[in-house]
């Protein structure tokens, strides 16, 4: 489109033991030529594989922020968007955000195909496990 400035890719990712927010993803991914922001929230859930879930607890390896920048850089340069990724580590509550991706470019085309690579790529290479607490009282990992 003639007159419309293209969109620079940039990211930031962090995995924190503290909650997470959607207005600072939202900020974050927030440029005067963005006109379409694309967000991925994952929730902590009360079920999985038909049995209750009551809490769960994220671990990292030391090196999971490094390939997290690595995925989000990837994309974003792939797509021409800014991307945003937070993922929690520690113990989670039902409820509780896990992961926030947003992705914003000039058009939701881009920010919608780039958010959904992005958390889709997360989940397949950055190494960070879940061990979920079911009511049983028993305990499984995910994501070995």
């Amino acid at each position: 489109m003639s007159g419309s400035a293209p969109v620079s890719a940039w990211w930031q990712v962090a995995l924190r033991s503290e909650p997470l927010s959607l207005d600072a993803a939202l900020a974050g991914v927030g440029h005067p030529a963005c006109g379409g922001v694309a967000l991925f929230v994952g929730v902590v859930r009360d079920h999985d594989g038909g049995r209750a879930v009551s809490t769960l607890d994220y671990t990292a390896h030391p090196q999971a922020e490094e390939v997290l920048g690595r995925v989000a850089a990837a994309v974003a340069a792939r797509h021409g968007v800014r991307a945003w990724v937070e993922h929690r580590v520690g113990h989670l509550e039902v409820g509780d955000l896990a992961v926030v991706v947003a992705t914003a470019s000039a058009h939701r085309a881009e920010a919608l195909s780039a958010c959904r690579e992005l958390i889709d790529e997360l989940k397949r290479d950055v190494p960070i496990w879940k061990e979920q607490h079911l009511g049983s009282g028993a305990a499984e990992w995910v994501g070995l």
